[in-house]
C-alpha cells in the first residue's frame, strides 16, 4: 500500500522517518523532546562522525515552502557541520526538486539520494513491514492493511493458516466462501489495473509498462500473459473488468481506434464506471498523436508521446492520488513478462561485436589544480570579477580563484583587476577524490568544480572552431555552421580502415537541418565527455542559413518527423563526421585550461566489445544512410565529386 502520510502529525512523521531511515542505514537515531530542535530531528554520533536527520512534514504546504524552509536552515546545518545530513519529507519530489534542495542544503548532503521523499519512504515501508505495523496512525483507516495485520495475528495465534473467524470476516468485509463463479461481486476486492490494448501493436508497450507497475506494488491484467490456454478470453476479460478492476488503462493509438475488441472493452468499462460511481475509472494512455477513441474522447490522457519514462511518472502519480490499491505483502513481479519478451526477441550469436559509444575518453589532464589568492581590499568582489574575466576556466572561492592556469596567465590577464598570488596547489586526482580540506572544499563540491571547468573549456574550444552555439533548456549545444558544412556537403570521417563520409547540414521536407552535439563532462567510472546528438531546423528560404524557427513545438515536431527515419548508422556517421570537423587533422582534441595546460581528449569515441551479437542480416550499403529520400531532400555529390 502507498501512503501520502496525511494521517500523521508532525511528531509522528518524524518518528516514522527516524525508524525507516535508521533501519535502512542500520543505525539507531537519537530522538529528542518536542520543541526547538536546532535542525535535529534525529542524530547518530560516533567518535569520528555524526549523522543528522531532519524531517519536514510539508505535504500540504508544497515544494515552494519546503524549498524556502531549507534555505533558512542552511545556517543551522553549516553550524552543526555533520559528517552526513539526511532529509525526509512528505512533499512530492522529482529529480529536479531533489537537486534544488541539495543546492540549498550544501556540502553536508553527500548526494541527492540522501533526500527521502514519499516514494522513497513508501519503498522503505515495503522493505520493513514491521515498521509499518508499528505505526498504526498510518494504516488505521485502511481496510486492506487492517485485514493483512489481523490475518497475520490470527494465523500466529491459531498456529495454522485457515479462514478468519466469522467476527473478523464480518468486520473486514471478507467472505470465507471459496472464491468461485458463484461468489457475489461485492466480495471481490477491486485491486487490478486492467490494460485495454490492441494486439499485437501495443504488446511491446505492455511488456514495458506492466512490470514497472508491478514493481510499485500494483496488480496488472493484460491479455498477452494473464490468459491461460483454454480460457474463454472474452468471458475472462469481462469478469476481471467487471469485478476486479480498480482502473482501466486504455492504450490510445492509431491501431486501437479501429480495433472492435478495444471498443467492446471500453463500452464495458463505461458500464463499470457508472456502476461503481467512479468518473475516473478509465485512464487513457496516449501512445500516438491520433484521433480520439469513441467513449473516452473527453477524458484527459496520460501523455506517453513525449517519452515513456515521463508518462510512467505521471501515471504513477495519478494512481497514487486516486488511491488505487497496492499489494500490502510486498512487490510481486510476474516472471512471464520477461519470458514472453525473450520469445519475441532477436536471436543472439556468440560472435563478439564491436560497439561505438558516445564517450570521449580524457587521455591527459594537468597534474595539479591551483588556488590564487587576491591581494588587497575587496577580495571577494575582485575574485568574482577575475573568474569571469580570465580566458581560462576559473571559479571564485574564498577571496581567490581556483584554476589550472599558470601564474603567468593570471598576471598577464588579471593585472588590471588586482594582484593575485599562487598560495596553494594540490594534485588534481587527490582534489577529485578527497576535495581540498585547506580550502574547505568537500569531495562533492570539488567534483562539481572540475565538471564546470571542463565544460567551460569545451565551450571555449567549440567557439574557437567557429561552431554555432545554441542554448538548450539545460545545456549548451554546438552545431555545424554553413561555412564549415555547406548544405549537402559530405564530411569525410574514419581514421582507421575505410574512409567514409556523412552530411552535417542538408534540406529535408522544406527545412534545413543541422547536426550538433551537447557535451557533459563525467568523472565516473573514468574521466570522459559524454556527447548527445542534437538536430536543429530552419525554414528553407534559399539562403545557406535558412530562417530561424523560434517555435519550440514546431522544432519538436520536425525532430520527430524528419529524424524518425534515421537509422543508427546515420547518427553514428554524423557524430564521427562532427568530431572530425572539430579535431581537424589531429587525433586528439585539446581543451585549454591554461596557457601551457590542457585537457586532452581522444577524438574518436570509446569502443566497447560485446561478447555476443544479433543474428540480423545487414542489407544496407555502407553509404545507404546518406541516400534515403525520405529524410534527405536534395541530391548529394559523391565524396569523390565533392573533393574534386
Amino acid at each position: 500500500m502507498t501512503y501520502d502520510f496525511a494521517s500523521l502529525s508532525h511528531s509522528e512523521f518524524e518518528e516514522l522517518a527516524n525508524a525507516l531511515i535508521g533501519a535502512e542505514l542500520a543505525v539507531r537515531f537519537e530522538r529528542f523532546a518536542e520543541g526547538p530542535d536546532q535542525g535535529i530531528d534525529g542524530r547518530y554520533a560516533e567518535s569520528d562522525r555524526s549523522v543528522i536527520l531532519q524531517a519536514k512534514h510539508y505535504l500540504r504546504s508544497g515544494f515552494s515552502k519546503l524549498n524556502s524552509a531549507m534555505a533558512s536552515e542552511r545556517a543551522k546545518i553549516d553550524q552543526l557541520a555533520p559528517s552526513r545530513y539526511l532529509l525526509a519529507t512528505s512533499c512530492d519530489l522529482t529529480p529536479a526538486r531533489k537537486q534544488t534542495l541539495a543546492e540549498k542544503i550544501g556540502p553536508s548532503l553527500q548526494s541527492p539520494g540522501d533526500i527521502f521523499g514519499p516514494a522513497d519512504l513508501n519503498a522503505l515501508l515495503r522493505k520493513f513491514p514491521d515498521i509499518e505495523k508499528a505505526h498504526p496512525a498510518l494504516w488505521q483507516g485502511s481496510t486492506a492493511a487492517l485485514r493483512s495485520i489481523v490475518s497475520d495475528a490470527v494465523v500466529e495465534a491459531l498456529g495454522t493458516k485457515q479462514d478468519l473467524p466469522e467476527i473478523f470476516s464480518d468486520l473486514l468485509g471478507q467472505s470465507n466462501a471459496a472464491k468461485g463463479e458463484g461468489e457475489k461481486a461485492s466480495n471481490f476486492e477491486r485491486n487490478v489495473l486492467f490494460l485495454i490494448k490492441t494486439h499485437p501493436a501495443d504488446d511491446e508497450f505492455a511488456l514495458w509498462l506492466a512490470p514497472k507497475l508491478e514493481a510499485e506494488g500494483y496488480t496488472v491484467f493484460a491479455d498477452i500473459l494473464s490468459l491461460e490456454p483454454g480460457d474463454r478470453w472474452r468471458r475472462e476479460e469481462g469478469l476481471v473488468l467487471q469485478h476486479r478492476a480498480a482502473k482501466a488503462l486504455i492504450c490510445v493509438s492509431a491501431a486501437a481506434t479501429a480495433d472492435t475488441n478495444v471498443q467492446d472493452n471500453i463500452d464495458l468499462a463505461l458500464e463499470v464506471a457508472q456502476a461503481i460511481d467512479d468518473s475516473r475509472f478509465m485512464i487513457p494512455l496516449r501512445l500516438e498523436a491520433t484521433n480520439r477513441i469513441k467513449g473516452i474522447g473527453d477524458a484527459r490522457p496520460v501523455d506517453f508521446v513525449r517519452g515513456w519514462g515521463e508518462g510512467l511518472q505521471t501515471l504513477l502519480e495519478t494512481l497514487r492520488r486516486q488511491k488505487v490499491p497496492q499489494r500490502a505483502d510486498g512487490v510481486a513481479i510476474n516472471l512471464n513478462w520477461e519470458l514472453f519478451r525473450r520469445r519475441r526477441s532477436i536471436e543472439l550469436s556468440t560472435d563478439p561485436e564491436p560497439l561505438t559509444s558516445n564517450w570521449l575518453r580524457v587521455l591527459e589532464a594537468p597534474d595539479t589544480i591551483r588556488f590564487f589568492s587576491a591581494m588587497g581590499a575587496q577580495t571577494e568582489q575582485t575574485s568574482a570579477i577575475a573568474a569571469k574575466t580570465l580566458s581560462y576556466p576559473a571559479i571564485a572561492h574564498r577571496g581567490g580563484i581556483v584554476s589550472m592556469a599558470d601564474l603567468g596567465d593570471i598576471e598577464a590577464e588579471l593585472g588590471s583587476i588586482g594582484r593575485f598570488e599562487l598560495t596553494a596547489e594540490l594534485p588534481i586526482e587527490e582534489f577529485a577524490e578527497h576535495g581540498w580540506a585547506e580550502l574547505a572544499i568537500v569531495r562533492q563540491v570539488a567534483q562539481k568544480m572540475l565538471v564546470q571547468m571542463f565544460g567551460e573549456a569545451w565551450i571555449s574550444y567549440c567557439r574557437e572552431r567557429g561552431l554555432l552555439q545554441y542554448n538548450y533548456s539545460s545545456s549548451i549545444g554546438f552545431h555545424a555552421s554553413p561555412e564549415l558544412a555547406p548544405i549537402g556537403k559530405l564530411i569525410p570521417w574514419g581514421r582507421q580502415g575505410e574512409r567514409r563520409a556523412s552530411m552535417l547540414r542538408n534540406i529535408a521536407k522544406g527545412h534545413i537541418w543541422q547536426f550538433g552535439v551537447t557535451a557533459t563532462p563525467v568523472l565516473w567510472p573514468f574521466w570522459h565527455l559524454r556527447l548527445k546528438s542534437r538536430v536543429l531546423f530552419a525554414d528553407d528560404n534559399g539562403t545557406p542559413e535558412g530562417l530561424q524557427i523560434d517555435d519550440a513545438k514546431k522544432m519538436h515536431r520536425l525532430r520527430r518527423s524528419i529524424c524518425k527515419g534515421w537509422r543508427n548508422k546515420q547518427w553514428h556517421g554524423r557524430l564521427l563526421a562532427f568530431l572530425e570537423l572539430l579535431s581537424g587533422e589531429s587525433a586528439y582534441i585539446r581543451l585549454k585550461l591554461g596557457g601551457t595546460r590542457s585537457l586532452m581528449l581522444d577524438a574518436s569515441p570509446i569502443l566497447f566489445t560485446s561478447p555476443v551479437s544479433t543474428v540480423l542480416p545487414d542489407l544496407l550499403d555502407p553509404d545507404a544512410e546518406e541516400t534515403d529520400a525520405s529524410t534527405l531532400g536534395r541530391p548529394e555529390l559523391s565524396l569523390e565529386e565533392d573533393s574534386a
